[in-house]
């Protein structure tokens, strides 16, 4: 925790742990307030103007979790911190903190990411394993999720130069086959969990995880996916963020690589080489070749507006159907602070649900 108080450091984990308070509103609640210590003294009102008192998690939580990660051989990354990844942190949603076993430095070297199928071919998952190889040997941080076929073989490939970004807390292997590999990454290569330690995976866990995965590496390879997979997520999440997303074409014949033929045709890179993606990658300068998504703008406070949300007229925009915040702005006539201020104290109240790509809706919906 060296940069923070101790007490401060701690006020962070409990105020990101917080019913309701996502990485947006976290950095929104820093943002206004100016410390931690001060968001969560500020949560019960913040939340009562939208209708619902905000609270903090409890103290005696967050002390667990801090011994439990202790014992883990764990340490906090906070985003404002040396060492936090600098590509992660221009993400939209950014993990304000993580927790981390193993070499932290690999984050600092240039990363791709190779994710694909779980039920991998045996061709496939060789072609993972060497691509990985040749770029670790490159120089290269390979950075997957530690999943059967493709992320494992990619890891393994790339050991020790090799990132695992894991759904669950950092304490837990998952899937229980790969408990061994992903204590090989957290001694060897760099292990990174957002979840607080004994947190078991849930579905929800893993798009948060894949866009981590995404924002780490300057380019996304998908070696073989499903037309619907979660690597396919992660493409669309890197493409988001302004990356690259690169694919190895499979035959049409088989359904696990439609995925990849599918994302070229819609304007993924076309790979066949470890060759292609280190030059693709070499000195990439935030300008990819992709064009699947637009990255969302960013948002920023201006003091003297804070206080003109009116949570009730923005309320009155939202459906159980996600729609942008830019639109929000747009049809409510507010300014972009207020309307962001007025979401704040939503999400605070549990009446708001965050989505990718900016977008919003009703909670609950």
């Amino acid at each position: 925790m060296s940069g923070l108080s101790q007490p401060e450091a701690f006020a962070r984990i409990r105020l990101l742990r917080s019913p309701n308070i996502g990485p947006v509103s976290y950095a929104q609640l820093l943002a206004r307030f100016g410390t931690a210590e001060a968001a969560i003294e500020a949560l019960p009102e913040v939340g009562a103007r939208a209708g619902r008192a905000g609270r903090a998690a409890p103290v005696q939580t967050i002390a667990r979790e801090v011994e439990a990660a202790r014992d883990h051989g764990a340490r906090y990354l906070f985003h404002d911190q040396p060492g936090y990844p600098r590509l992660l942190s221009r993400i939209e949603g950014a993990p304000p903190i993580l927790l981390y076993r193993g070499d932290l430095s690999l984050a600092e070297r240039p990363c791709v990411a190779i994710v694909g199928a779980r039920n991998a071919s045996a061709a496939s998952s060789k072609l993972a394993r060497d691509f990985a190889a040749a770029l670790a040997g490159a120089g290269m941080t390979v950075v997957s999720g530690l999943a059967r076929g493709i992320d494992g073989a990619a890891h393994c490939g790339a050991m020790p130069a090799t990132i695992g970004v894991i759904a669950s807390g950092i304490d837990i292997a998952y899937p229980r086959q790969h408990a061994e590999l992903q204590a090989g990454i957290a001694a060897q290569g760099l292990l990174l969990a957002e979840q607080p330690p004994g947190t078991e995976p849930r579905g929800s866990h893993f798009p948060s995880r894949n866009r981590i995965i995404a924002g780490l590496a300057a380019g996304t390879l998908v070696v073989e996916a499903a037309p619907r997979s979660g690597s396919l997520i992660t493409a669309r999440l890197a493409a988001e963020a302004g990356r690259e997303v690169m694919a190895i074409p499979g035959s049409p014949l088989d359904a696990r690589s439609q995925g990849c033929n599918q994302l070229i045709r819609d304007g993924a890179v076309l790979v066949q080489s470890p060759e292609e993606v280190i030059e693709l990658l070499t000195g990439f300068d935030g300008t990819p070749r992709t064009a699947l998504a637009e990255a969302p703008a960013d948002f920023a406070f201006e003091a003297a507006e804070l206080a003109d949300a009116r949570p009730a007229a923005v309320d009155s925009l939202l459906s159980s159907v996600p729609v942008s915040v830019d639109e929000v702005i747009r049809q409510s006539g507010e300014t972009p602070a207020a309307v962001h201020l007025a979401l704040l104290e939503l999400e605070i109240a549990g009446r708001l649900q965050r989505h990718s790509a900016g977008r919003v809706s009703l909670a609950g919906g």
